[in-house]
């Protein structure tokens, strides 16, 4: 086994990250832990995910999400501390890995198609 692989799969063991499985297309919310001064306090960023990249502990995603007409997006690093907890609202139904078009996309247009149960089935948003 090579000990890039063991030490990385340490160090995931000792952080205990266990968040549920999500993918391109997917809307989650985030929970992100955030230093204000002396204070610190939790904080949602929901929205979709339009990239993950990396294996193992350098693993990132990005989320995108509109509030008032102005696109946000932030990239997230797995493992890391300031990332609390991670819940799927809705799984998409997209067939790329990266979906770097919905930047150019607005409104109706940039809205992704639901996967909803065993079948697959698919309903607009």
């Amino acid at each position: 086994m090579n000990v890039i692989e063991e030490l990385e799969r340490e160090e995931a063991a000792r952080l205990g990250k266990n968040f549920p499985p999500f993918a391109a297309g997917d809307t989650i919310a985030v929970r992100v832990r955030v230093a204000e001064g002396a204070a610190s306090r939790t904080q949602l960023f929901e929205g979709v995910v339009i990239a993950r990249r990396g294996r193992g502990i350098n693993e990132s995603f990005i989320v995108r999400r509109t509030s008032s007409g102005e696109a946000m997006e932030r990239t997230f690093q797995s493992c890391s501390p300031m990332v609390e907890n991670i819940k799927v609202i809705r799984h998409g139904r997209v067939r790329r890995a990266k979906l770097y078009y919905l930047r150019k996309l607005s409104g109706r247009a940039a809205r992704i198609r639901e996967k909803l149960g065993p079948k697959r089935e698919t309903k607009p948003r």
